[in-house]
């Protein structure tokens, strides 16, 4: 099972790597994956107080998948981003490969997520606002993109309070 120490931190060059697919022959890997990202983010959610979605590239997994848990768990396997609006908002974005950094960023204010859940199934999700920021940011961990490469300009860190 992976902890909290098994996160890659910034300046881990694996972060930088773009992951590969999912394969469906791989389908029962995922689960023990899945339950891996689950332990690691509640750790964080216990000593960090943040922590909503975790992709998989962060504990070494280099494969296309995220896992997210507000209300309910929701795994997003080889999710591609669509419909991305012209409309951007600015945010105060956190990561927890380098948690107590934050940076500003812009992200789209709308997009949809097309992905395929546990059983292999394919889902389309439209979101707005925060929930289009967050899988905007595990998004681009599986391009090797940190927020660190998205901030507004030379000003946008600060250290978390």
């Amino acid at each position: 099972m992976k902890t909290l120490n098994d996160i890659l931190q910034l300046g881990d060059p694996r972060l930088y790597d773009i992951c590969e697919p999912v394969l469906r022959t791989e389908l029962p890997l995922v689960k023990s994956w899945v339950n891996d990202l689950d332990n690691v983010m509640r750790e964080v959610r216990a000593k960090y107080n943040f922590g909503r979605a975790i992709a998989a590239p962060q504990l070494g997994i280099m494969k296309r998948l995220i896992y997210m848990n507000i209300d309910n768990p929701v795994v997003f396997i080889n999710p591609e981003l669509t419909n991305l609006s012209k409309e951007m908002f600015e945010i105060w974005d956190d990561c927890m490969s380098f948690p107590n950094l934050l940076v500003n960023v812009k992200r789209h204010r709308n997009i949809t997520i097309k992905y395929l859940d546990e059983n292999w199934q394919p889902k389309t999700w439209e979101m707005k606002d925060d929930l289009s920021e967050l899988l905007q940011h595990e998004y681009d961990h599986l391009d090797g993109i940190l927020c660190t490469m998205r901030a507004i300009d030379k000003k946008s860190f600060k250290w978390r309070n």
